[in-house]
């Protein structure tokens, strides 16, 4: 019999369809022979186009390496077809009973590495890093203008996922506004500290520490789990163990054993479902409360393996095929 399961934080159900349960392999597709090439000139994104792609706003390269040209590990663009610009006012107003303002806001790419053939599951432990790097730069260069109010890190890995081009990238989005998931993610851990007096990513990881059956990986800051009540198969979260709102204020150490559960975590995911498209969104404080004591910062993980249809979009309840324990133990026991 099916199941319905309500999410602690945000107070959503969903539902467990164990009867239409399915395993890695009733989602792996085959896949054409395609040589992957470390470089493709084609490629915008490659090495020695980069007088193809707006000036870089951020880069890490050698030392002898010019800006906007050769030698570099990983460079910050701003994207050419960007959804929000920086340049112009709010100028909020109302349309009758609408709101609405101009579109104020950055929306940035980070090119991960100069290597085009692979993605953050194939990363070296040091790419890994530079990309966190990179992140926690740009967050703390964005913040100080004061008309954002939230920085969406997230990103799209296969065209069903939304990736557009194949060189391995992620996207930056500061927004006038804090997101309404965001706001009930927020909400939801304040009622929740109200009522029991304790931070609930708290107890959830001191929880899924102690049960294991949702447990995929763990290491000395940090956990990777399946979320109790998943929206969809295989959706995987990773919460740092301490209190912490905002990913940009990590240490070396904290970075490092980040980098370590994000690629590890990919790694499984990569072997065990046949290198899926997915998204992945870092969920982190509002830029002017990111310094809240009962809020964790997470990224949650969402393979791209089946499609809302009238149910869940008329409903906003999701039907998920496989339950996170099922889930996790196939991606606990991948070996990589």
């Amino acid at each position: 019999m099916s199941e319905l399961r309500k999410d602690v934080i945000t107070r959503e159900w969903v539902i467990l369809a164990s009867e239409l349960a399915k395993r890695p392999y009733d989602f792996k597709t085959e896949k054409p022979v395609v040589k992957k090439l470390a470089h493709d000139p084609k490629c915008v994104f490659c090495e020695g186009n980069e007088d193809k792609t707006p000036p870089e706003v951020l880069s890490y390269r050698s030392h002898n390496s010019k800006p906007n040209g050769k030698g570099w590990q990983l460079r910050v663009i701003n994207n050419k077809f960007a959804a929000l610009s920086l340049e112009g006012d709010l100028q909020r107003r109302d349309i009758t009973i609408y709101d609405a303002m101009q579109g104020i806001g950055a929306h940035e790419v980070v090119i991960e590495s100069n290597d085009h053939s692979k993605n953050i599951a194939l990363y070296d432990h040091k790419t890994v890093e530079n990309v966190i790097w990179a992140y926690c730069d740009r967050y703390i260069a964005l913040k100080k203008d004061t008309r954002l109010k939230y920085i969406s890190v997230f990103r799209n890995h296969g065209k069903i996922a939304g990736a557009s081009l194949a060189h391995p990238h992620s996207q930056i989005v500061a927004t006038p506004i804090i997101p309404q998931k965001v706001w009930q993610k927020v909400s939801g851990v304040t009622q929740y500290s109200e009522y029991r007096e304790k931070c609930v990513y708290c107890d959830i990881i001191e929880n899924e520490l102690k049960e294991k059956s949702r447990l995929v990986i763990e290491n000395g800051k940090f956990v990777s789990l399946t979320p109790f009540a998943s929206r969809s198969p295989f959706e995987t979260w990773i919460l740092p163990k301490g209190h912490s709102s905002c990913f940009a204020y990590m240490n070396r150490f904290e970075v490092n054993d980040f980098a370590e559960i994000l690629r590890e975590t990919m790694l499984k995911m990569y072997t065990c479902l046949n290198d899926p498209p997915y998204n992945y969104t870092i969920v982190t404080a509002p830029c002017d409360t990111d310094k809240l004591d009962n809020f964790h910062w997470h990224i949650e993980i969402v393979p791209r393996l089946t499609t809302p249809a009238g149910f869940e979009i008329g409903t906003s309840i999701y039907i998920n095929v496989t339950p996170p324990e099922i889930a996790a133990k196939f991606l606990r026991d991948t070996k990589v």
